[in-house]
């Protein structure tokens, strides 16, 4: 089993339909956090137990993370997958390219 954790602003769009996509997986656990803290579901310490790899949308969700969360990655690998803040829950569009850019990364 892997456990992904995908990491957004606000955790409305790009990171909660990755989260549903990928829990669909046959041996993958998927969650959603965002970084603002008013996002839907803010990312706490406790999103990281057990992690293997965080994907976050962009750089600066990269360098948020290491500057306020360092301490809890752990082991976790963090992945930026490059995808801006252009699409809507479950788009088509959204959903191919975040299957395209996290599918070298399952087992």
């Amino acid at each position: 089993m892997q456990r992904f954790l995908f990491i957004c602003t606000a955790n409305r769009l790009r990171s909660p339909t990755a989260e549903q996509v990928f829990s669909q997986y046959p041996d993958i656990e998927a969650s959603s956090a965002g970084l603002a803290h008013d996002a839907v579901d803010p990312l706490t310490p406790e999103h990281f137990e057990g992690v293997d790899i965080i994907f976050v949308m962009e750089k600066a969700h990269r360098n948020k993370l290491s500057k306020h969360f360092k301490t809890h990655i752990g082991n976790a690998r963090v992945v930026c997958l490059d995808i801006p803040d252009d699409y809507d829950y479950m788009q088509p569009e959204l959903i191919s390219l975040l299957e395209t850019r996290v599918s070298p990364h399952i087992r």
